[in-house]
């Protein structure tokens, strides 16, 4: 359908054309269009508006009534109905002498109705809000997580439980063993908060839904050692980002044996050089290139200060070089778990500090 405006400037062009010496069946041949269909468009009044969007046509003959689309929805909601599809249901109704409507009109007039699924007992679906955390400093939100190291034999992994200050992206606690457990990551997690002193202090420990991070084992153990728990949405991997961008890192860092490890004391002596070139050598994209460990002890800020002098100095002495601002060396003041929105963001960053 052409619009009525791109109908009055087409005909005019043409109308300009022809009133030129052009053929009127070349000029509406150059707009795309037909004599017949310029013919029919042009009236004595101007130019004739598509007429099919407001036409009135009659009902299907074969259109169901009211009283028969809602005859379909009492019987698909009666309770030897209500959880089968309409595919089960059309057969079971025709074995006992009755035709209401096709397999497809069915379908249709309870989607229309919103009743297609979740008709009986079963619960309709829920959107869960994500989990939101922020930490304003290190040794507040912890992330964790077990992978797969492979070893030389098929179907024979190594299990890396890892733990991630979100804030510093300091790997604080790390082991590799044999099997995944509830015993091992709670002696982890023991043996982490000792060694940053967390004892008795707040902290909240954000794992997905795994076995492992349900287990009672380590839930008791949070509860003595005064840990918040908190879990990701089931099937949503985004909940748990940190500690997963650190996995990917560490798997497609250049030496890593991506066909296997030859034992498990080479698989923690691997890890172990890898973690701590991450903490003391690797300058972190997402903390203005400082290392984790300068965040985790606070010493990012002179670092980034001391960035920012020899900038404008550097523009100071060559102002030409730069046609707006140097670059901000400013880490983020806040790291989040699940980020809300910009205006949410800021509202929540002013009541945290």
């Amino acid at each position: 359908m052409t619009a009525l405006p791109e109908r009055q400037e087409l005909v005019k062009e043409i109308r300009t054309a022809h009133a030129a010496g052009a053929r009127l069946a070349r000029a509406c041949a150059e707009a795309g269009l037909s004599v017949r269909t310029y013919e029919r468009w042009c009236v004595p009044e101007g130019v004739r508006d598509d007429g099919r969007p407001k036409a009135v046509r009659p009902p299907p003959a074969q259109k169901l009534s009211p009283e028969e689309r809602q005859t379909i929805l009492e019987v698909c909601c009666e309770p030897r109905f209500a959880d089968l599809p309409p595919s089960q249901i059309v057969p079971r109704l025709a074995d006992e002498g009755v035709y209401l409507a096709s397999e497809s009109s069915f379908y249709r007039v309870l989607r229309e109705a919103d009743a297609q699924h979740h008709r009986g007992r079963q619960r309709a679906p829920s959107q869960r809000q994500p989990v939101r955390h922020v930490a304003t400093g290190p040794k507040q939100v912890w992330s964790w997580d077990v992978t797969y190291m492979p070893s030389l034999t098929r179907g024979l992994f190594f299990y890396l439980y890892a733990v991630i200050d979100i804030y510093s992206r300091k790997l604080v606690a790390w082991e590799v063993h044999e099997k995944e457990g509830g015993d091992e990551a709670a002696a982890l997690i023991e043996r982490a908060t000792w060694r940053e002193q967390l004892r008795g202090k707040p902290l909240i420990l954000h794992a997905d839904n795994g076995a492992i991070q349900k287990s009672y084992t380590l839930k008791a153990k949070l509860e003595s050692l005064g840990i918040t728990p908190s879990h990701s949405r089931p099937s949503v991997s985004d909940d748990n980002a940190h500690i997963e961008a650190w996995f990917r890192t560490c798997k497609y860092m250049p030496g890593y044996p991506a066909n296997g490890f030859a034992s498990i004391d080479a698989a923690r002596e691997w890890t172990h050089r890898f973690v701590t070139w991450y903490n003391t050598e690797h300058f972190h994209s997402g903390l203005a290139f400082v290392t984790p460990e300068t965040r985790h002890r606070g010493e990012d800020r002179r670092i980034l200060e001391r960035r920012r002098q020899v900038y404008a100095a550097a523009r100071e002495q060559h102002p030409l070089r730069w046609k707006r601002h140097t670059r901000a060396w400013v880490a983020p003041e806040c790291v989040w778990l699940n980020p809300p929105a910009k205006a949410e963001e800021a509202a929540q960053t002013r009541k945290a500090a």
